[in-house]
């Protein structure tokens, strides 16, 4: 899940009735949000391709030449959560290329040297490396939660990669300076399992009991997601990969500067947190889970491309699995900016 929430702006919901081709860009009356969600469980042969220090596991679907997609999942979730949202992109002759993350599922560090890092410009680079092995020169990004500061990352250090953007949540790059300063005590509550992360109990229990824990995550990022529990243990299974839970803690300690991050990615870091913006066209989706902050204006300035934002009311944290089609249809517009 994100961590400090600074959020969203104004209603301009794209959304489905039916299928991609008769999507709007304006919100309709009545339209199912959550349309389409859960139609698909497959998704088809895993692949493998060198990403720098590991091996990076992904499924792709639609034509080798159509116009490539990368859409990335966050935490604790997996490539699962596009599986309603491909074959819609498909549909429209997009490439659409979803990897499993370091740490989940099928994916691999290639030595049992390399440190098990989670800082945000890891993961971007490892992500930007499966690109370079796949002779994708430039892509459409579009993530949530993990996924959604992965694009952003990437986007922001690397914008000749990125064609758009459609990062959940808005900007959500880890500032360890201002992740220091205190929140609300309500907003403080929120950020339970951080605290949990911080400890050695907490990486014991996470190690011991990761199936319900996140289970338990997914129900209270999205209370009114009434998953079942198939569509779950298909996530679940990604739960499994042996760096998962070295990876999860180091990420959340590492955004609390209670572990340190490697050297070789100190001058990202320290370009992000000078400030960095996106210039590259965006589209920014907002759902409940980002509560007060859903209309945007905090993060608004760090959009400086062409620029769209979009509420969809009534989804939780993990946008494109609750509301596939909202999701594939900003992906289409982002394309178009």
């Amino acid at each position: 899940m994100i961590s400090r929430r600074r959020f969203t702006q104004v209603f301009a919901a794209g959304l489905a009735a039916t299928s991609l081709a008769a999507c709007s860009s304006l919100p309709a009356a009545g339209v199912d949000l959550r349309a389409g969600s859960g139609e698909h469980t497959s998704l088809g042969t895993i692949k493998h391709a060198d990403a720098g220090v590991v091996s990076m596991a992904y499924a792709e679907f639609g034509p080798a030449n159509g116009k490539p997609v990368l859409l990335l999942h966050g935490w604790p979730y997996d490539p699962y959560s596009y599986a309603d949202v491909a074959p819609l992109l498909v549909a429209q002759g997009f490439r659409v290329l979803v990897p499993f993350l370091r740490g989940f599922g099928p994916t691999v560090f290639k030595s049992a040297d390399t440190v098990r890092n989670g800082q945000q410009t890891a993961i971007a680079q490892d992500v930007v490396a499966l690109m370079d092995t796949l002779k994708i020169d430039k892509a459409i990004l579009g993530g949530y939660d993990w996924g959604s500061r992965t694009a952003a990352v990437i986007a922001a250090l690397w914008p000749e990669r990125c064609q758009a953007v459609v990062p959940v949540s808005g900007y959500i790059v880890a500032n360890l300076k201002a992740n220091l300063q205190p929140l609300p005590p309500a907003a403080e509550l929120g950020w339970w399992y951080q605290y949990y992360f911080a400890t050695e109990r907490g990486r014991a229990g996470y190690a011991a009991n990761r199936h319900d824990f996140n289970k338990l995550i997914w129900k209270t990022a999205s209370p009114s997601w009434r998953f079942d529990d198939a569509t779950y243990d298909r996530s679940a299974a990604a739960f499994d990969n042996p760096d998962h839970v070295a990876i999860v803690i180091h990420n959340y300690r590492w955004r609390l500067s209670l572990a340190p991050g490697e050297p070789q990615y100190e001058a990202y870091e320290q370009k992000l947190a000078s400030g960095a913006t996106i210039g590259v066209p965006a589209i920014t989706l907002a759902s409940d889970f980002d509560g007060a902050a859903k209309d945007g204006k905090a993060y608004r300035a760090k959009f400086t491309g062409k620029y769209e934002h979009r509420i969809l009311d009534g989804i939780g944290h993990n946008v494109p699995q609750e509301a596939p089609r909202p999701f594939a249809q900003a992906i289409v517009d982002a394309a178009k900016l």
